[in-house]
């Protein structure tokens, strides 16, 4: 190991004369190449202060983007509140007209059945007027036309009946005004002011709304 030692500095010996003659010849080489390290450590703290800086502030690029972000996500919020508001305006038209097309087809019908109900009144009479005494087998016309005004009457209810059409005949109840119309106010003795005691035309309801009310007498105090 020591022979390697002295051989490598052997070699050397002869180099170190050559490298400091070259110094002092070339001084300027020593100078320039002084000025690009410092220069290249500038560089690199310029580099590492300019990185620092934009880590610290944001720059006005990013400061624009950050405010369209915000405009485009305001936008954003109203067009959904809008849209909500509007599927729920749909939402109630829809069951508006749902509701009005039930209703249309429930109460379509109740001109029509206004007009009947004067047929069925006219029946009603005409069994009323009647004399019960004079329905005997001896009078067997009498009978078949009395039976046949009966027979109809019944018919013409169950008809009613099965469209949503009832009869009000309301003695004894308590009076509603929007069911009943008074005709007249009497003391009747035993009857609870305020009841119904005379029906002088029988009322009707078509699917639960009072399509004709009842024609009445109610009690009123003695």
């Amino acid at each position: 190991m020591a022979a390697v030692a002295q051989c490598v500095r052997g070699a050397l010996r002869p180099r170190l004369p050559l490298l400091s003659v070259a110094l002092r010849t070339s001084p300027r080489l020593l100078c320039a190449a002084t000025q690009q390290k410092n220069t290249g450590q500038n560089l690199e703290e310029d580099q590492s202060q300019s990185q620092n800086e934009q880590k610290g502030e944001p720059s006005s690029a990013e400061k624009l983007l950050a405010e369209e972000k915000a405009k485009l996500e305001e936008q954003l919020k109203e067009v959904t509140e809008k849209y909500k508001r509007a599927l729920a305006d749909a939402e109630n038209v829809r069951q508006r007209s749902q509701k009005l097309v039930e209703e249309a087809k429930l109460y379509g019908i109740q001109s029509f059945c206004k007009d009947l109900l004067e047929v069925a009144d006219i029946l009603e009479k005409a069994t009323e007027s009647v004399p019960k005494e004079e329905i005997k087998d001896d009078n067997p016309h009498l009978k078949s036309l009395y039976e046949g005004l009966v027979m109809t009457e019944m018919q013409i209810q169950k008809v009613f009946k099965k469209h949503g059409l009832l009869r009000l005949n309301p003695v004894g109840a308590k009076f509603d005004p929007y069911e009943h119309e008074a005709l007249f106010h009497a003391a009747v003795e035993g009857q609870e002011p305020g009841t119904i005691a005379l029906v002088s035309k029988i009322g009707y309801k078509l699917h639960g709304r009072t399509l004709r009310p009842a024609l009445v007498g109610v009690v009123k105090d003695a």
